[in-house]
C-alpha cells in the first residue's frame, strides 16, 4: 500500500487492520535500517588505530566522541522504534497517550515513532521551554 493510498482511506478506518500493518512494515523497515547504521557505526569505532601524533591524536577523540554522540541518539531512537511496535501489538499505535485522540496519519508518516498527538506535542514542548527558560537556560 503507498501513503496517497493510506491518505485515502475514509476517518472511520483509521488504525485499521491495514493501517496498522503499513506502519508495523514502516517500523520494522526503520529498525532494520538504524541496525544497520549502529553495526556500521560501532564497526568502525572498532577500526580506529592509534595515533602518536599529539594532534591526529585530538582528532581522532573529537571523531570519536562525534560518534558516539550519534550512536546514542541512534540508539534512543531504536528504543522509540520498539516502544511504537509495542504499542501496536497491544492496541494503542496511533492514538495520543495524553489525549486519547488520533495522532494522525499524516503525523505518522512523517514521525512514525510519534506517541504524542500535535497539540500535545507543542504543550510538552512549551513545558519544556518554560521549565529551561525559568532555570535560566534559555535567553541568558
Amino acid at each position: 500500500m503507498s501513503e496517497t493510498e493510506l491518505l485515502a482511506m475514509p476517518a472511520d478506518a483509521y488504525m485499521n487492520e491495514v493501517q496498522q500493518a503499513f506502519f508495523r512494515q514502516r517500523l520494522l523497515d526503520q529498525r532494520t535500517e538504524l541496525q544497520d547504521r549502529i553495526e556500521e557505526e560501532f564497526g568502525r569505532l572498532r577500526e580506529q588505530e592509534s595515533y602518536s601524533d599529539p594532534v591526529d591524536l585530538g582528532s581522532a577523540e573529537e571523531q570519536r566522541r562525534w560518534q558516539l554522540r550519534l550512536l546514542e541518539r541512534e540508539k534512543k531512537l531504536l528504543d522509540k522504534i520498539d516502544e511504537a511496535l509495542e504499542r501496536l501489538a497491544l492496541g494503542g499505535y496511533g492514538w495520543c497517550r495524553e489525549t486519547g485522540e488520533p495522532i494522525g496519519l499524516r503525523r505518522l508518516l512523517l514521525r512514525p515513532t510519534a506517541s504524542l498527538c500535535i497539540e500535545a506535542k507543542e504543550r510538552q514542548e512549551q513545558r519544556e521551554r518554560h521549565t529551561l527558560d525559568a532555570r535560566g537556560i534559555l535567553n541568558g
